[in-house]
């Protein structure tokens, strides 16, 4: 993709600290993949998979491992690791909007709020009173920012966010559209005949560098603060419940469902569509497979699942039955086993 910027390879390599193999002054005005990146244009190669596709990409230079430098028909840019140095320059061709700081006539500013000079707000937003907002921090239109929540500096809200009260957020957070921190946490108590609420007392409190997705959702503490460490990416559509605590350096896949008092350790990833119970624990360093549900605490890293396969829809009528019929069929073969032994 094109952008309004460019680079020469000479720029793009001392900015992402790579090694040049070629022409220095070659401008590069965007990125694009091995198969559809034309000239101007920088692409990659990470997975192997794909290194058929490298021969015949016209592009103006690739970012690769050494081993693939002499094979690469264009301009080579060495890296250890190709897709965290695309990841790097991926950020020098962002062609997203950047707007001049100020408050933006619409906005509606309660009492005593503190907004660094740098600080933008956009039309129709509401920042209730009580909240201070870091240097840098961008604000956009239709944002709610409740009172005596805390934003640090060079944070980005999108549109429509909802941050409620008393919310603490770190420095470099993003967070997407309809997006909403701080709801209340799923508590109710049964009396016999009705659900009695549980008020939720607590907050939620962001670390740095954090990326929350569109449309996810993280609950405030019932008592103790929901917190997400320094580091964490949540995807779109991730459910964080009450009490929850997510490690540093954790990755949220989208349409996770994480209940109540979950607490997750460091470096672990959640897979698209998977879940976990309340009141459990996982280890660092723990990988969970797409659409696998966590049913009790994980005390060792590694990589876990359940569930089964996909296959079709006959062949999983019929092994649904055999797996209904599990406990009886373990049950008999413990019996013939005990005969066995006897005889």
């Amino acid at each position: 993709m094109t952008h309004n910027k460019s680079y020469t390879l000479d720029e793009i390599a001392e900015l992402l600290d790579l090694k040049l193999i070629g022409d220095g002054q070659c401008k590069i005005a965007g990125l694009g993949t091995l198969k559809h990146a034309g000239p101007g244009e920088l692409s990659f190669l990470s997975n192997p998979s794909y290194a058929s596709q490298l021969t015949a990409c016209q592009a103006s230079a690739v970012i690769v491992r050494a081993e693939y430098a002499e094979s690469c028909p264009a301009h080579a840019l060495v890296a250890t690791d190709p897709y965290v140095a695309y990841a790097k320059a991926s950020a020098l061709f962002d062609s997203s909007p950047l707007n001049p700081p100020g408050v933006h006539p619409t906005a509606v500013i309660g009492d005593e709020v503190e907004l660094a000079d740098s600080v933008y707000v956009g039309p129709y937003a509401v920042i209730e009173s009580g909240v201070s907002i870091g240097a840098d921090s961008k604000i956009d239109a239709h944002s709610f920012i409740g009172r005596g929540s805390q934003v640090g500096n060079n944070c980005r809200f999108q549109n429509n966010v909802t941050l409620y009260h008393d919310i603490v957020v770190g420095d470099n957070v993003v967070i997407h559209s309809t997006a909403v921190i701080g709801a209340d946490g799923f508590g109710f108590a049964f009396d016999g005949a009705k659900s009695v609420k549980i008020h939720q007392l607590g907050s939620v409190c962001i670390g740095d560098n954090v990326e929350i997705g569109a449309g996810t959702t993280i609950d405030r503490g019932a008592i103790d603060d929901t917190r997400i460490g320094n580091g964490v990416k949540i995807d779109n559509q991730v459910q964080i419940g009450h009490n929850c605590q997510i490690g540093d350096h954790s990755i949220i896949c989208g349409c996770t469902a994480i209940a109540g008092s979950v607490k997750i350790g460091r470096y672990c990833i959640m897979g698209g569509a998977s879940g976990a119970v309340g009141h459990i624990s996982i280890a660092d360093r723990v990988k969970v497979s797409a659409m696998t549900l966590v049913s009790q605490s994980i005390a060792e890293p590694g990589t876990y699942s359940s569930g089964t396969g996909h296959m079709k829809t006959s062949e999983w009528k019929r092994n649904i039955v055999r797996f209904q019929q599990l406990d009886g069929i373990a049950k008999r073969l413990k019996e013939i086993e005990k005969n066995t032994d006897k005889k």
